[in-house]
């Protein structure tokens, strides 16, 4: 059982109706640019418009997923619970942005590519980061004791962000279906578009940081309800 300290969940988990303000108006801002701002691509047209949010979920769904990583090492540092709680929420939340761009990929796929899926280096290694974060989801439901699945949860969530490199450096290191970058050196991104996929990403960033917050709130009371239940079964024997 763990510290009072850590069964105690912190007041600054709770959400401001501010932040959620500042949110909704970038969700509103980005897909506005996204679905009249930004240029129609000359080659792929108006399904082009799916790549805002395709891509900025991706990057969105990778911080979520590092966040799994640095709680993961924090908690096997400091076997504070408070750290398992971040893991567990941003897994949850990474796992969400993960199925928007498993979704949303095959939907811009089939018009361009004429297929809705194919097994290549870059689909392929961002499917099996969605199973190992959906399974490291699962892993927690099988082991009752807090800490015991703290540990547990902690070394699988380490091996599995091992991924992540492969899924963003696969185009770089494998012959793929999926484009090459059009970011960055050597791109070939339209400026408006390179300034609506920005605003897209921090419209997402924003949805990540709102769900983790009230994410992490729920685990710190499941687990202060944990710890009661705990200590009402110690008196009643």
């Amino acid at each position: 059982m763990g510290s009072d300290s850590q069964s105690r969940t912190p007041s600054g988990a709770v959400i401001s109706l501010s932040s959620v303000v500042v949110v909704f108006l970038l969700l509103a801002a980005g897909s506005y640019g996204a679905l009249i701002k930004a240029p129609t691509e000359a080659t792929m047209g108006l399904i082009q418009r799916i790549f805002y949010f395709h891509v900025s979920s991706a990057w969105t769904g990778f911080i979520a997923f590092f966040l799994v990583f640095i709680g993961s090492i924090a908690y096997l540092r400091t076997r504070s619970l408070k750290w398992d709680w971040l893991s567990v929420a941003s897994a949850e939340v990474g796992v969400a942005f993960f199925t928007v761009v498993l979704v949303t990929g095959p939907i811009w796929a089939k018009p361009v590519w004429g297929i809705w899926w194919t097994w290549d280096a870059r689909l392929t290694s961002s499917f099996l980061l969605w199973v190992l974060f959906v399974s490291y989801l699962l892993l927690r439901t099988l082991v009752d004791e807090p800490e015991r699945r703290a540990v547990v949860a902690a070394v699988f969530g380490i091996f599995a962000t091992m991924d992540i490199p492969l899924v963003y450096f696969s185009i770089w290191w494998f012959r793929t279906q999926h484009p090459q970058p059009v970011m960055g050196k050597g791109g070939s991104l339209d400026p408006t578009m390179w300034w609506v996929l920005i605003l897209c990403w921090c419209a997402t960033l924003g949805v990540m940081t709102l769900l983790i917050r009230v994410r992490y709130r729920l685990e710190g009371l499941r687990a202060e309800v944990d710890a009661l239940r705990l200590e009402a079964s110690r008196n009643a024997r």
